[in-house]
């Protein structure tokens, strides 16, 4: 695991994401952690996974999933250790219902594989909606855009970059 700090690594290649391009465009001071990720079967998932292998709590550690209301797609930025909740997110975005994009559709749109999907950099812009536990914490973890690597920064600064909003929307 390594723990670096965004704005002062300088080795390039393994650090740039369009995740972290975003952060440091915004002026966004963040942390880089990786950690190695198991290629086995994720029977609990990628951020849980995370949280794990850094040491971390899992409710610090977000996880960014995909929805379709029908209309349109909606990010949602949730605890490792909960789901999210479809109906408050459909609430929250003034649709009647919410369901989890298809994988592939979450992929091509984001511009990232699944298990690395971050709410940054993005290959298309969606309406991004962050559970409100995430103001309980001076940092939270999202994915960087890669399986194993994870960037740590201030919920208020994840928000202004993305224009999100925060709504209770974790189960």
């Amino acid at each position: 695991m390594s723990k670096t700090k965004g704005s002062k690594q300088q080795d390039g290649a393994r650090a740039s994401t369009p995740a972290t391009i975003a952060l440091k465009a915004a002026g966004v001071d963040f942390q880089i952690y990786e950690y190695d990720h198991s290629q086995d079967h994720m029977d609990k998932g990628y951020g849980l996974e995370a949280a794990s292998k850094l040491g971390l709590d899992p409710r610090q550690v977000f996880k960014t999933l995909m929805a379709d209301t029908g209309r349109e797609r909606v990010i949602g930025v949730v605890p490792a250790s909960g789901h999210l909740g479809m109906k408050a997110l459909a609430a929250v975005v003034g649709a009647k219902k919410a369901a989890l994009a298809d994988p592939k559709v979450a992929q091509r749109e984001s511009g990232y594989v699944v298990g690395g999907i971050s709410p940054l950099g993005q290959r298309t812009a969606h309406v991004t909606v962050i559970d409100s536990s995430a103001l309980d914490f001076d940092q939270i973890l999202v994915s960087g855009g890669k399986r194993g690597f994870s960037l740590g920064l201030d919920p208020h600064d994840l928000g202004r970059v993305l224009s999100a909003r925060f709504a209770a929307i974790g189960d």
